[in-house]
């Protein structure tokens, strides 16, 4: 026999009601017993560090292209054609070595001509002398007119200024017959030749026959920005960073090797390049054994350089909450407390930190991860950050 609905409401509230006691009963017994772990949970094991301000090299690093700090290029100056080419291409060439001949007999023939046409000049100049000294005592005895005296010094003038018009032509004609042998003016890399031997080469816009390129020492032009200047001034002013009177240039080349030679910065723009916005810059740095070639790209390392009492943490130290970078420091009864910071530059693994600690405090870097804020910790181990790093800072980011 079915009993009516209106019987099963009450019964089944009942059992609604046990279950709902039932259930609270458990979750009370569940938060005691999360409550009672955590009351038992040991400090978490951590490492700390001393924070204190410090003195740090800071070293930029941009992109930059090395130059020959000498390239000559050596042009025909006489006109002539081509006998011989005496260096190979691409080889290193001393200074005083001879590059190319050009045909010199055109030019022998000018110079004998110009001497033909100087002894003839002084023949009539020894003659106007000799006529000069004749009429000189007539001319007191009143045996010769004034006139004939005048025409025999002008006629000694004369054959003086034939003589040096004539020297002059004879200087002429052996500069000539000189610049038919070309060459080297310094130590250094020929490239190859424009002409080839038998060819007609003449002075002006094609007079071109090769380059001789200098390679030690080598140029190394760079460009830092315009904001990293306005940084680097700002914090100069400040105090903040200390530079020497010459700043190192370390290279590193393509394959990532650091280049063993260092140079020194000697040439700085007076001014922002406009189309590029940097401040250009160039370095000269020694290239004895011809390592580094014209137009290759390398980084470019300025060092000696000094950020004063900066504080550094380690980057792993640093956390990332809601409202920013914090760090968790021990406080007098081993537990963390949080402390929100705000950091600058990388300096190797270490981060800049710019406000929020002042030197003295004692941060957790290992184990920081597992930290909860308030909670106490166990510090097994201290570790001094009195050193310094010299990893690079790239001033192109």
């Amino acid at each position: 026999m079915h009993k009516p609905h209106y019987l099963k409401q009450p019964r089944d509230a009942l059992y609604g009601a046990i279950a709902a006691l039932v259930a609270s009963g458990c979750i009370a017994n569940a938060a005691l017993a999360q409550q009672a772990a955590g009351q038992d949970r040991p400090p978490t094991p951590v490492t700390v560090i001393d924070i204190k301000p410090q003195n740090t090299p800071a070293v930029y690093e941009v992109t930059g292209k090395t130059e020959s700090s000498r390239a000559v290029e050596i042009r025909a100056r006489v006109e002539g054609y081509l006998d011989k080419i005496t260096y190979t291409e691409g080889d290193y060439v001393r200074k005083g070595k001879l590059l190319f001949q050009i045909d010199p007999k055109p030019f022998q023939a000018a110079l004998d001509s110009a001497k033909g046409d100087l002894a003839r000049a002084e023949a009539q100049l020894a003659n106007a002398r000799a006529t000069l000294a004749r009429v000189r005592p007539l001319a007191k005895e009143n045996a010769l007119s004034p006139k004939d005296l005048d025409d025999s010094v002008a006629a000694t003038r004369s054959a003086q200024a034939q003589v040096q018009s004539a020297k002059a032509q004879v200087r002429t004609a052996q500069l000539n017959l000189g610049y038919t042998t070309i060459t080297s003016p310094l130590n250094g890399v020929a490239s190859k030749s424009v002409f080839r031997e038998g060819s007609l080469v003449t002075p002006g816009t094609n007079s071109l026959l090769t380059t001789v390129v200098q390679l030690n020492p080598m140029w190394v032009n760079f460009g830092i920005g315009e904001n990293e200047v306005l940084k680097f001034r700002q914090q100069k002013a400040s105090g903040q960073l200390q530079t020497p009177q010459d700043v190192e240039v370390e290279l590193v080349l393509a394959n990532g090797a650091v280049y063993p030679q260092k140079g020194r910065i000697d040439y700085v723009a007076p001014s922002i390049d406009a189309q590029t916005g940097t401040l250009p810059m160039r370095a000269t740095i020694p290239n004895p054994k011809n390592a580094l070639s014209p137009s290759q790209f390398v980084r470019v390392r300025l060092q000696g350089v000094e950020r004063l009492n900066v504080i550094l943490v380690p980057q792993r130290a640093i956390m990332q909450g809601a409202q920013g970078k914090f760090v968790y420091v021990l406080s007098k009864d081993n537990k963390a407390k949080v402390q929100q910071v705000q950091v600058g530059d990388f300096v190797g693994e270490d981060w800049i930190v710019t406000s929020g600690l002042n030197g003295g405090e004692r941060v957790i870097v290992d184990g920081a991860v597992k930290v909860r804020p308030d909670a106490p910790v166990k510090v097994t181990e201290s570790t001094d950050d009195s050193k310094s790093t010299d990893a690079p800072q790239s001033a192109d980011q």
